[in-house]
């Protein structure tokens, strides 16, 4: 290959690349590379819209070393597709257009990037066609450490520069394509998404604060600084701590502790985070996997209302491609409902997106359970009517719902079989495979589930 003449980019941006804007709505570039030509020439450097080919930053000098080198830094708003533009001027030549080539960078922009961690329904592990398509603006930093235009799957591990999250087998489809396209389009610059997840991967793999190699939380940190920051985390994990006693009782303590670390390590103590709660799984359908799975929902809820910048999505209604993974129908919905939560949680720019959720539950003189949900638009409701996905447990044991009443309002009346002994609690969405969840029919999202209420 011949040597090239002119301005050589050598780092500092990639084709196809989101950068992380700031608080004032720029992306700061670092540039630095080469150059080939007269000893008294200069670099110049601009950016144009990709589009139209006007100036966004117009030319301007860089800062040229002795050595052949130069260096650059420059202020971007948010926004784009762009066009980076590189050139060698000598001071004599005016007609700048004329001036000796430099090299180039294509379609990236400056925006939010969003990282994506978690296990198998976060890694995408959706099967089954589906229309999905890659949008311009929604980029995703691949396991190969370089910048492309978004497309399913996402952890394919082509290439790839850090092993410790490759996929034993090809993965598929994923909710984050449907976000970022959503959000793009509800905020009007890029998006980008950063790949970290690993299917089967536990809870102590994220946290540093915990025994054992944290070998996620390692790579998702330096991921996260290869790409010059992030704006917050979508996680979707759970269902491997669900999986006996000591995780599922202790998972609330131990995901507060990884929000901690991730938030010491990547330099934003309010980083946000966008958490998934458990949808259900076939063929586990035991006495103790229906209280660890409803456990660990419970955490996920717990987590979302006593940590700032925390929100919470339900899945309850999704469907399955197989015994535990979401479809790629279930995929786009929950894209959308992760959108939801990100524009009115984190940019305060849409709707609520909070679903039902338990605000207390009550016995009454005629011995029913009357809960109370907040978060209701309109009514609490089922499509299923004589679905009964609560279970009861008071001083004696088990305590049979014979029936779920909905009033039409912001309440449910569970119809007991016997009177209450002593103290109470109900649970709400139990098991790994909850009958249909009850859910705000206007906006028909369902309740998030819960465990261990009391019954005041």
């Amino acid at each position: 290959m011949s040597e090239q003449v002119g301005a050589i980019i050598e780092a500092g941006l990639d084709d196809w690349q989101i950068v992380q804007q700031d608080e004032q709505g720029v992306g700061t570039l670092n540039l630095k590379g080469r150059w080939v030509g007269a000893p008294d020439c200069e670099v110049e450097i601009r950016v144009a819209a990709a589009d139209t080919g006007v100036s966004v930053v117009d030319w301007r000098v860089a800062d040229v070393h002795g050595n052949g080198t130069w260096t650059a830094a420059l202020s971007v708003p948010a926004g784009g597709l762009y066009r980076l533009e590189t050139r060698l001027r000598a001071p004599a030549n005016a007609a700048g257009e004329w001036s000796p080539r430099g090299d180039m960078r294509h379609f990236w922009g400056v925006g939010d990037l969003w990282v994506i961690a978690g296990q198998s329904n976060s890694a995408g592990y959706g099967r089954g066609p589906y229309e999905d398509p890659p949008e311009i603006g929604v980029h995703l930093f691949r396991n190969s450490e370089t910048w492309a235009l978004a497309s399913h799957p996402m952890n394919e591990s082509t290439q790839t520069q850090h092993p410790v999250n490759r996929e034993g087998g090809n993965p598929g489809h994923s909710p984050y394509l449907q976000f970022g396209r959503l959000l793009q389009r509800a905020l009007h610059y890029p998006i980008g998404l950063v790949q970290t997840s690993l299917g089967g991967s536990p809870l102590a793999r994220w946290n540093p604060r915990e025994e054992g190699p944290a070998d996620l939380f390692d790579n998702m940190v330096q991921c996260v600084q290869k790409v010059g920051g992030a704006r917050g985390v979508l996680w979707y994990q759970g269902e491997t701590d669900a999986g006996n006693q000591a995780d599922a009782d202790t998972y609330a303590e131990r995901f507060g502790n990884a929000l901690t670390a991730w938030r010491e390590a990547l330099n934003d103590a309010h980083l946000p985070v966008l958490t998934v709660q458990l949808n259900r799984v076939y063929g586990r359908d035991e006495t103790a996997p229906n209280a660890w799975w409803t456990q660990v929902r419970q955490a996920q809820r717990r987590v979302a209302q006593t940590t700032d910048n925390v929100a919470v999505v339900p899945t309850l209604d999704l469907p399955l491609s197989d015994g535990i993974h979401t479809s790629p129908a279930g995929n786009m919905l929950l894209g959308e409902r992760l959108a939801r939560a990100a524009l009115d949680a984190v940019y305060s720019c849409g709707p609520d997106h909070r679903a039902p959720d338990i605000e207390r539950a009550e016995r009454t003189a005629d011995g029913r359970i009357v809960l109370h949900f907040a978060n209701v638009q309109s009514r609490m409701d089922s499509i299923d009517e004589n679905a009964n996905c609560f279970r009861v447990e008071d001083d004696e044991g088990e305590v049979g719902v014979e029936a779920v009443h909905r009033p039409m309002d912001a309440t449910l009346a569970l119809v007991l079989s016997r009177p209450l002994v002593g103290g109470a609690l109900v649970h709400g969405a139990w098991g790994t495979n909850p009958e249909t969840a009850p859910m705000d029919m206007e906006r028909f999202i369902p309740m998030l589930g819960f465990y261990g209420v009391e019954v005041q």
